[in-house]
């Protein structure tokens, strides 16, 4: 009896452990900005996933990118089924390190961020400033970054070709609060 005990203790310790350090969302922001001539193009996604490991300062996130939301639902049909072919790349993803993290204070720090961004079955390496702000329970990470259109081999059709950017600005804000199992 004794022995399984001491294996229930050990099972229970190491899921503790091993949750320690993470921080998590499932309610991130990310929006994407694209100004032309023609018309700026503005969509929100309030479904990005992000987790923080605070012992190795690394960062995943994920979002759907059918969650991204438009004013006009056209604009949304023809990101999501056109440009983006949402059936084929459902989601776009980023896995990379937040610099320095073990050396962030108990404040707001300006830091780098870098790692590989995967969006439409393209993987590209990208680094960008970001603001990183530890509270007791809460890690929040702001920022922006451009990319460019052709770099993820979105195709756009000569007849709309004057409608989007070739850079798109992405702005992000990930409030993250403590994982628990």
């Amino acid at each position: 009896m004794r022995k399984y005990f001491l294996i229930i203790v050990a099972l229970f310790f190491s899921n503790l452990i091993s949750a320690q350090g993470k921080y998590l969302t499932k309610e991130g922001y990310i929006t994407f900005f694209s100004h032309s001539v023609v018309e700026d193009i503005k969509a929100d996604n309030h479904q990005v996933l992000s987790i923080i490991d605070t012992e190795t300062g690394e960062i995943a996130i994920q979002l759907l990118m059918k969650s991204f939301l438009f004013k006009k639902a056209l604009m949304q049909e023809h990101f999501t089924e056109n440009y983006m072919e949402s059936h084929k790349y459902p989601k776009a993803k980023f896995k990379g390190s937040i610099l320095n993290f073990d050396q962030l204070t108990d404040e707001i720090n300006e830091t780098e961020i870098t790692g590989v961004l995967s969006v439409h079955g393209i993987n590209n390496e990208i680094s960008t400033n970001a603001v990183v702000e530890i509270r007791e329970d809460e890690i929040t990470i702001t920022g922006e970054f451009i990319v460019k259109v052709a770099d993820f081999n979105i195709k756009i059709p000569s007849v709309v070709i004057n409608n989007i950017a070739k850079t798109i600005k992405i702005n992000f804000k990930l409030v993250h609060k403590p994982y628990k199992k």
